[in-house]
C-alpha cells in the first residue's frame, strides 16, 4: 500500500466502519499511522476491529440516524484534539425491495441512515475543520446502472451526489475538500453472503471493463487519496471505482 505520509496523525472520522468497506477503511487509515475514530452499531465487531487495529483506532456505537448520538460522538473526538481532518460518510443500508411493498417508513429510514447521516456529520465535523481538510462520501454506481427493486437506495446516493457537488462550493472558501466516492460491486462478506451467486458473478465480469472481482482495500487505497494532500486540486468531484463499469 502506498504511504502518504502527510496522514500521520491526523485525525479520521468514518461511519459503517465495523464491517465491509468501512472496516477496510480504518485499517487503511491506521496503517498510515492516522488516529482513526469509527462507529457502527454492530458493537461486538466494531470492539474486534477496534483490538486488531491497536492504539491507533476508537470504536463508539452510534447511530447515525439519532441526531443527539452524532452530534455527541462528533464533539466528544473533535474536543479531544480541537480538529478534525478527515471524515468518511460510509455508512449505508442498500435493501432490496420492490417499489409496490415499500412502505413511507422503509423510505424514511433508508434516507435517515444514507443521506441525512452524511449531513449530519458533515454539518458537525466541519465545526473542528481548517484548511486542507477533506470529506469523502461515498456513493455508488447504481446511481448509473439503476437496478430494479432499489428505487429508494439509488435515489439517496444521487442525493448523496448532489450534496457532495453543493458543500464543496459551500466548503472551498474554507480550503475544505469534499468528494465523493461510487464503488461498483464490492465483494464485502455481506456482500458475498447474501447477493453474489455464481449468476451475479458472471455479470459482473460482463459488465466490467476489467473482469476481476473487487475487493474492499481497493476502495480504501482510493479513499487515502482522497484524504491526503495528494488530491489537494481536487474537489467536488466523483470517483468511480468499478474497473470500468460505468465508464461512458
Amino acid at each position: 500500500m502506498q504511504i502518504y505520509p502527510d496522514l500521520k496523525g491526523k485525525v479520521v472520522l468514518v461511519t459503517g466502519g465495523a464491517n465491509g468497506i468501512g472496516a477496510a477503511m480504518v485499517r487503511a487509515f491506521c496503517e498510515q499511522s492516522a488516529r482513526v475514530y469509527f462507529c457502527d452499531v454492530d458493537v461486538k465487531a466494531g470492539r474486534l476491529l477496534e483490538g486488531a487495529s491497536g492504539s491507533g483506532s476508537h470504536f463508539s456505537k452510534v447511530d447515525l440516524r439519532r441526531e443527539r448520538q452524532v452530534c455527541r460522538w462528533i464533539r466528544d473526538i473533535g474536543a479531544r484534539g480541537r480538529k478534525i481532518h478527515v471524515l468518511v460518510n460510509n455508512a449505508a443500508a442498500d435493501p432490496r425491495i420492490p417499489l409496490h411493498k415499500t412502505t413511507v417508513a422503509q423510505w424514511d429510514d433508508l434516507f435517515a441512515r444514507n443521506l441525512r447521516a452524511c449531513f449530519l456529520t458533515s454539518r458537525e465535523a466541519t465545526k473542528w475543520m481548517s484548511h486542507g481538510a477533506s470529506i469523502i462520501n461515498l456513493s455508488s454506481i447504481t446511481f448509473y446502472n439503476s437496478p430494479a427493486k432499489m428505487a429508494a437506495y439509488v435515489a439517496t446516493k444521487g442525493g448523496v451526489l448532489g450534496f457532495t457537488r453543493s458543500l464543496a462550493r459551500e466548503l472551498g472558501p474554507r480550503r475544505i475538500r469534499v468528494n465523493a466516492l461510487s464503488p461498483g460491486w464490492i465483494m464485502t462478506e455481506r456482500q458475498l453472503r447474501q447477493y453474489v451467486t455464481p449468476a451475479i458473478r458472471r455479470l459482473i465480469k460482463s459488465s466490467q471493463s476489467i473482469p476481476d472481482l473487487i475487493q474492499p482495500e481497493e476502495i480504501a487505497r482510493v479513499a487515502l487519496f482522497l484524504a491526503s494532500d495528494s488530491s489537494a486540486a481536487i474537489t467536488g468531484q466523483e470517483i468511480l471505482v468499478d474497473r470500468g463499469w460505468e465508464h461512458s
